[in-house]
């Protein structure tokens, strides 16, 4: 392995344009990809595809895509990103805001080589040096005569690209069966929620079919047998009770550490799960100071700024957690609702829809008390709400478990792309047949 020169390896960096106008995502024509199209972790998506016009694209004199081009994101906040187009159309283009890097000479040097080494970290920490300007970061064309990458020759390049892409396939696989879950359990929670489930265990039959097992209500049909409360009304019966994190005032900024007690932000809850890889925390002995803002399984956390979907119930390993500034401590108290049930309803549209309507501030949404308390929320059975968390939360922990998997790919595939774009771990090819590394 030597390192070697992009500009040496490629021919003049290639971007296209768009018509006047611009690209639509409305129109016939042909893909026209750009940054938005370039994932950050590396490859590409087209869940948001623009198209230019036929005519437009014959007349381009540059631009056009070719099998196996690598993509770099040439401006903006994102600068950098890298993909690797492997001909999913007949026809395609790159617009302004991409650069096209394609080798001189293909016997020398693997698109998918080079792929892999423009996504090595160190290659971009590279890249991301000759970045300019502030308002609008960017990259010229000349970044290819400072930047290097490892080079060996055409029978290792393929190798090694060919045994980093396995690993990329193994990710990939993973990612559409995660995708899947999700659908499924869109379909299930929109079931759910609608139908209930009756003590057979089967789902009760739309209101099409038995209209008499249905009622109206202020946030919309819903089986005849359950109840729509107001959360004040929940903890006023139940004696549990909503409060704020603590504020500014009672916990400041400079107090947080590396070690500690979590406190739990708007920003660490996702998909109804607390996430600990950014997590502020604090010492021992100011959490004590914060035990009425402790968190217990039972308790829900709910995000009171920003994405005021974000909620969470409470899991036994976060007992003891604080509940941080900018959210909502929700203790139900002696209830016959399901904190894991609330959790889902609460993220769902039934929620969501009454939050939109009445969410305050402008710069950005909150919530408060008052608000919160009128919030109506669907009160089924206890046991039918046991049985429909129990069967959302198994199609959640398959999806939980994925990611774990999907992260867990990810971390090795960085050590995989060190250890063989440095030589540390040797690639023996031959003439007839590739070894394994």
């Amino acid at each position: 392995m030597h390192e070697v020169l992009l500009s040496e390896l490629l021919l003049p960096l290639i971007s296209g344009g768009r018509p006047s106008g611009g690209a639509s995502s409305n129109v016939d024509g042909i893909p026209s990809i750009g940054g938005e199209n370039i994932l950050m972790s590396g490859g590409m998506t087209y869940l948001e595809l623009k198209r230019i016009p036929s005519s437009f694209f014959r007349s381009m004199p540059k631009g056009r895509l070719q099998n196996q081009d690598v993509l770099i994101n040439k401006d903006g906040a994102q600068t950098g990103k890298v993909g690797l187009y492997t001909g999913e159309f007949n026809e395609a283009a790159v617009n302004e805001h991409v650069f096209i890097l394609r080798a001189r000479n293909q016997q020398e040097l693997s698109q998918p080589y080079l792929y892999y080494c423009i996504l090595y970290p160190e290659t971009r920490n590279k890249i991301e040096r000759r970045i300019t300007g502030s308002a609008q970061p960017g990259l010229n064309t000349q970044f290819v005569k400072a930047v290097t990458i490892p080079y060996c020759s055409i029978k290792k390049q393929e190798r090694i690209a060919s045994i980093i892409s396995s690993l990329d396939e193994s990710i990939l696989k993973t990612e559409s069966l995660i995708q899947k879950y999700q659908n499924i359990k869109i379909g299930l929670i929109d079931d759910f929620f609608t139908h209930g489930v009756l003590p057979s265990g089967q789902l009760r039959p739309p209101r099409s079919q038995a209209p008499e097992l249905y009622q109206s209500t202020a946030i919309g049909w819903m089986p005849r047998d359950w109840e729509c409360q107001t959360l004040s009304s929940i903890l006023l019966k139940s004696g549990g009770y909503l409060q704020t994190g603590p504020f500014g005032s009672q916990l400041h900024a400079y107090e947080y550490q590396s070690e500690g007690i979590p406190v739990v932000m708007p920003q660490d809850i996702n998909d109804g799960l607390i996430g600990i890889e950014s997590i502020a925390r604090i010492s021992v002995s100011r959490a004590s100071s914060l035990s009425r803002h402790a968190l217990k399984v039972g308790d829900i956390i709910i995000a009171r700024r920003g994405d005021l979907s974000r909620a969470a119930p409470v899991q036994p390993s976060e007992s003891g957690w604080i509940c941080g500034t900018g959210c909502f401590l929700l203790r139900l108290g002696k209830t016959e609702l399901n904190h894991l049930f609330f959790s889902h309803v609460y993220r769902h549209d039934i929620i969501q829809r009454q939050i939109a309507g009445m969410q305050v501030g402008t710069t950005m949404p909150s919530l408060n008390n008052a608000v919160m308390g009128k919030l109506l929320f669907p009160f089924p059975s206890l046991a039918e709400q046991n049985e429909i968390s129990k069967r959302i939360d198994a199609v959640e922990y398959k999806i939980t478990t994925l990611q774990k998997h999907v992260k867990k790919s990810a971390q090795q595939k960085l050590g995989l792309m060190h250890d063989l774009l440095t030589g540390k771990v040797e690639v023996k090819v031959n003439e007839s047949q590739d070894a394994k590394a």
